[in-house]
């Protein structure tokens, strides 16, 4: 039996939208509905402790929303809240740091680097995943603040970012061949960080890998959505006219328009 819950995906910002993007293509047939926490943003800044507040916040909102999925398409949430929205939700939860993890330890030969926002490097939650995937560890790691405020700029190939992209990562040309996008932002600002990094160099990020899962996790719970048309709905805590511009950038001419909802602090 069809069920036609959404599945729900939330976000520190726009970032998530590139998991959204993935999602929609490999389930066409689901709903979802997509919170983006605008207002706080950027989580990568915050301590885990206020993180997993921000993040059950909008987990208990989705929930109103009668989800049959949670889907952390934020690595800093995932990093520092997947247990607890675990433990709170009724529901699968679904994070992007293991699946991210996997994804890097298929393409590499063992020299896997990180970049990420400051609290996901810090909290070794990729360093912990790829030991218990891989059985190797991460050769370097680097946060890089300045690309998530580039990307909700929708700069994402601009000079200013490409000039800051290659600031930050000399350091991974020659020791890595791999490289995890450990943001959920990073993959929107790809074409500058792989003229960065140079040749050579598998860029991962999450965001099909994650499809994949949900997909998988859905045949196995017999939720799947089938037979039916997918739908979209947008939500987000802040700016929602800005916000509009970048998600079309994303999404495409198919993009719902956004509401503006308020959530609890």
């Amino acid at each position: 039996m069809s069920d036609r819950r959404p599945i729900g995906v939330f976000d520190s910002g726009i970032g998530g939208l590139t998991v959204l993007s993935a999602l929609c293509c490999h389930l066409p047939e689901e709903r979802f509905v997509y919170l983006g926490d605008t207002a706080r943003l950027p989580y990568g800044t915050k301590s885990g402790e206020t993180v997993t507040r921000y993040a059950l916040r909008a987990a208990q909102f989705l929930a109103g929303e009668e989800i049959k999925m949670l889907v952390i398409a934020c690595n800093t949430a995932s990093a520092a809240a997947l247990p607890a929205l675990e433990r709170e939700l009724p529901v699968p939860v679904i994070g992007v740091v293991e699946p991210g993890a996997r994804a890097a330890v298929a393409r590499s030969s063992g020299a896997i680097g990180l970049i990420g926002t400051e609290s996901t490097v810090a909290s070794g939650a990729y360093q912990r995943a790829i030991q218990v995937v891989g059985g190797t560890s991460i050769v370097r790691a680097r946060a890089c603040p300045l690309f998530v405020p580039l990307a909700e700029e929708g700069w994402f190939d601009h000079p200013v970012t490409q000039a800051v992209a290659s600031i930050y990562l000399g350091e991974f040309c020659g020791t890595v061949d791999t490289l995890i996008l450990g943001c959920t932002h990073y993959p929107l600002l790809k074409s500058a960080i792989a003229r960065a990094v140079g040749g050579g160099i598998v860029l991962v990020d999450s965001a099909v890998a994650v499809a994949e899962e949900v997909a998988a996790r859905l045949r196995t719970d017999g939720t799947a959505g089938e037979g039916g048309g997918g739908r979209v709905r947008l939500l987000v805590t802040d700016a929602p006219a800005r916000i509009a511009r970048i998600a079309a950038l994303i999404l495409g001419d198919d993009t719902p328009p956004l509401q503006l909802v308020d959530l609890p602090l």
